[in-house]
């Protein structure tokens, strides 16, 4: 993920001081290469120091690097076309052809982004966690309980006793008398929906092991959870009924479920098995 898309995902978790520096930044990349940090900060109206440590919240080790990301992020930036100009920029006026061409635009740039911020190891112990896990319950609101619900389903093919539900009660319920044999899968595009918020909680007092799929940065959600998958949607995804970030979502728990497949004999053995009940069944309806 560049530079330049980490600082736009984080931006509204930064304080107000540094929402402006990283205003500035992604207004004037170009010129970033070539400004000392002291001629950033009195552009800005802060201190030098809090310009370094602003880049040190980003994970460098300091402004020079910083630099050197800012203008790797420009050299791999591709020339911007029509099409990417107007991602999410979908208007009642857009023919079909230009609506369904932004809205392609769109879900490519979400899954890439995605796809970048993720790593190998945090897939793979998420992997583990729900291979070895005696029950999983999967918790998300609005479009994120589609997900989880999908997720669910898929798990439940690899013979895993996974749940997923919507109400708070029922979640907490459940997760009341889950334990640290047992897994919750918290989908939150925010990590700051109150319930969502509350659900962790309950789970993390338990000892619960706790997979957070939360939109990139730090949040409610993943503080508490010992494996953090994130997604990065962008904000006029609020705006098309979250469309973006459940595409952004559902890459994560079908990278999971792929690699579920991959790692587990026996998972193989029960997908096999669902999917020959269900053909026996439509085989016997023709």
């Amino acid at each position: 993920m560049s530079v330049l898309d980490k600082i736009h995902a984080l931006r509204e978790k930064f304080p107000r001081a540094e929402q402006q520096l990283a205003d500035y930044i992604l207004a004037n990349p170009d010129h970033i290469r070539d400004m000392p940090s002291q001629t950033l900060a009195q552009a800005v109206g802060i201190s030098q120091a809090s310009v370094v440590r602003f880049t040190q919240k980003l994970g460098y080790k300091g402004y020079p690097d910083f630099k050197f990301a800012i203008s790797d992020s420009l050299h791999r930036q591709q020339p911007a076309t029509s099409a990417a100009k107007l991602h999410g920029e979908i208007s009642l006026s857009d023919s079909f052809a230009d609506m369904s061409q932004k809205l392609l635009a769109g879900k490519i740039n979400v899954l890439q982004k995605t796809h970048a911020i993720n790593n190998q190891a945090s897939f793979e112990q998420a992997a583990l966690w729900l291979r070895t896990a005696k029950r999983i319950l999967l918790c998300g609101k609005g479009g994120s309980a589609l997900v989880a619900k999908d997720f669910s389903y898929k798990l439940q093919k690899l013979g895993m006793a996974a749940l997923a539900e919507t109400d708070t009660h029922v979640q907490l319920a459940n997760i009341a008398n889950y334990s640290h044999d047992d897994v919750l899968v918290l989908l939150s595009e925010s990590g700051e929906t109150a319930d969502s918020v509350k659900i962790t909680e309950q789970a993390a007092a338990n000892q619960v092991q706790i997979i957070s799929i939360t939109g990139y940065g730090n949040n409610s959600v993943a503080r508490l959870a010992g494996v953090k998958l994130y997604t990065v949607a962008d904000e006029s995804s609020a705006r098309l009924s979250s469309i973006l970030a459940r595409n952004a979502q559902e890459l994560v728990i079908d990278t999971l479920f792929i690699l579920l497949t991959q790692t587990c004999p026996q998972g193989r053995q029960k997908l096999a098995a669902s999917n020959s009940a269900v053909d026996n069944f439509l085989a016997r309806k023709r």
